[in-house]
């Protein structure tokens, strides 16, 4: 495969699971992460031994697009700043391997597998917007393992398997995502350069028709652009605050001031109960008092109308007597539209010759 095809097709895969949407960790943590791996080729020096019918020329190993896989743990400072401790493994089969002086008609075969132990720090960059993106880099040892990695023609074969380990360090890009449900847990999109330096020669072993001759060659360091999806949960995230509930609103008091047939003057009783509605009104949390004039059904609908607007006004003007602003009060003369017990017409009722006062 192409490395820009793979590098596109490793891309996309990261990208699949950004949709899905970290909080700055403060603590301890864990995370992993699975992916695609491209190892760049590995270019091997010349063969170190008694190798005359192929010459001293080197080669090279292309390798096809792997997998690559780690876990950590790690330590957050609720500032953005975090450490961890990381191991991984990669691992690339053979493609193509170059080189050698080979003639024509070769095959290949092998593999590559990496591991390795790394320390790495890393900034959250919390902007605010729900998705938390990072940098980091890292430093650690790691090994290199060629297994069988081997190229065969024209009756010669040349073979590399061996394991060496080398410095390792790492470049970090990534953003998280948290989940809402799951307070601690994201899921996490990375781009990683990997890369393991100063290896030592590889053995190395040659077949062709002189017989079979073992030595060592060089092998250059190996470079690696790993895309992973992951996950990672921070211990000890608790989750945010439920929304504040709103107060319900006071139930409305309703107070009924009763008069005499044909009257809209206040009887004694009727003055207690309009100071009672004052008090209550003062001692409450009322913002509208609604004044509310009522009749019976004797007489005609206008007479009516009239009649309940005067009670509803002297009720208006005992309650400012005692101290209600007219400002927070509401008039209203329904006649006998809204009887409070119902009846025919021209029935002399009691309880709808009144006033109601209702507090909101």
């Amino acid at each position: 495969m192409k490395f820009r095809t793979a590098l596109l097709a490793a891309v996309a895969a990261v990208a699949a699971p950004a949709v899905a949407s970290a909080q700055v960790v403060d603590g301890f943590y864990v995370g992993g992460g699975i992916g695609a791996n491209i190892l760049q080729d590995i270019d091997l020096g010349s063969f170190k031994g008694n190798l005359s019918p192929l010459g001293n020329a080197g080669g090279s190993i292309e390798f096809e697009v792997g997998v690559v896989g780690l876990l950590s743990v790690g330590y957050g400072f609720g500032n953005g700043l975090r450490i961890e401790l990381e191991g991984n493994y990669r691992y690339n089969e053979a493609d193509t391997f170059r080189g050698f002086a080979i003639p024509a008609g070769i095959s290949t075969g092998g593999d590559a597998a990496q591991y390795g132990v790394m320390l790495n720090a890393l900034y959250d960059i919390d902007l605010g917007w729900g998705i938390v993106p990072y940098i980091g880099a890292g430093a650690g040892y790691a090994w290199l393992n060629l297994d069988s990695a081997r190229l065969s023609g024209g009756g010669f074969n040349v073979q590399v398997d061996d394991t060496q380990g080398g410095f390792a360090f790492q470049g970090i890009v990534g953003a998280a995502f948290p989940i809402a449900a799951v307070p601690g847990l994201s899921i996490t999109g990375e781009y990683r350069f990997f890369a393991i330096t100063g290896l030592d020669d590889f053995e190395a072993r040659v077949s062709g028709p002189a017989g079979t001759v073992n030595g060592k060659v060089g092998v250059d360091d190996a470079f690696n652009h790993s895309f992973l999806i992951g996950a990672r949960y921070a211990f000890g995230v608790a989750p945010p605050p439920a929304p504040p509930v709103a107060a319900a609103p006071a139930p409305a008091r309703t107070f009924l001031v009763f008069f005499d047939f044909a009257q809209a003057s206040l009887t004694d009783r009727a003055r207690s109960v309009i100071a009672e509605a004052a008090n209550a009104a003062r001692t409450t949390q009322t913002t509208r008092i609604e004044v509310s004039g009522h009749t019976d059904t004797v007489g005609s609908a206008q007479y009516n109308q009239g009649l309940s607007m005067r009670r509803a006004e002297s009720v208006a003007g005992e309650l400012e007597r005692r101290g209600i602003p007219r400002s927070q009060m509401v008039l209203q003369a329904f006649g006998f539209t809204r009887l409070l017990v119902p009846t025919g017409p021209n029935v002399r009722e009691p309880q709808n010759r009144r006033v109601e006062i209702v507090l909101r």
